[in-house]
């Protein structure tokens, strides 16, 4: 059983949300994926914001900064299972590199965009190898080639970055969260989009898997 959060533990967390929305600067794909990058190799939450919109999406009360739009927040590591399973020991660095350069079953943001812009873009989600992945297959470049041009990440460090990111969700307006977000007004349409294209990917045949991913 995962160990409740003190009072002061709680105030923390939500001290830090004012420096997450405001950050320094926001960093391009380019500059994640440079060696060497300038994520960091640390745990933390960090945030994504756009240029351009993957979807009619209300950004009234979305977070603005510099023209890009906050819509989506992340974290690595995730919590530790309440099983006992071993923690992750992936870092900030690893996942948004997994985000911009790998695929949709490693990453729950390009599947999301991927699915908003799957008419836009020409890409389709199939399923590849085994069956049992599902990916973008080529299109993964081509949802690559629009990260770099419309999607900048930025980060805050923290130890237990899920204490943040619990907050951020309760407060803040984050369109491309599904987990935790239920509430929120996106939700339903972003739920359906990703449940058309699982759907369209079961009922095509397998591709081979190219291991190409997302570079």
């Amino acid at each position: 059983m995962q160990a409740r959060r003190t009072e002061a533990e709680t105030f923390r967390a939500a001290a830090e949300v004012p420096s997450f929305l405001n950050p320094a600067r926001v960093l391009s794909r380019d500059e994640v994926l440079s060696r060497p990058s300038a994520a960091p190799a640390a745990s933390g939450v960090y945030g994504w914001w756009f240029r351009a919109l993957p979807a009619l999406i209300d950004t009234t009360e979305c977070r603005k900064h510099d023209g890009l739009a906050l819509l989506y927040a992340g974290i690595s590591p995730r919590r530790s299972p309440a099983s006992g399973q071993a923690a992750s020991r992936q870092n900030v660095r690893h996942r948004l590199q997994m985000h911009y350069a790998g695929n949709a079953q490693g990453s729950t943001l390009r599947k999301t965009l991927g699915c908003l812009l799957a008419g836009q873009l020409g890409i389709q989600l199939r399923r590849v190898g085994s069956g049992h992945r599902k990916t973008f297959a080529d299109g993964e470049q081509l949802l690559s080639a629009w990260m770099s041009e419309n999607a900048f990440v930025s980060w805050v460090i923290r130890e237990r970055p899920w204490e943040l990111e619990h907050d951020l969700i309760a407060t803040v307006d984050l369109p491309l969260n599904l987990e935790g977000n239920i509430g929120h007004r996106f939700h339903p349409e972003l739920t359906q989009a990703r449940a058309r294209c699982v759907a369209q990917a079961n009922a095509l045949p397998i591709l081979p898997n190219t291991g190409r991913g997302g570079r």
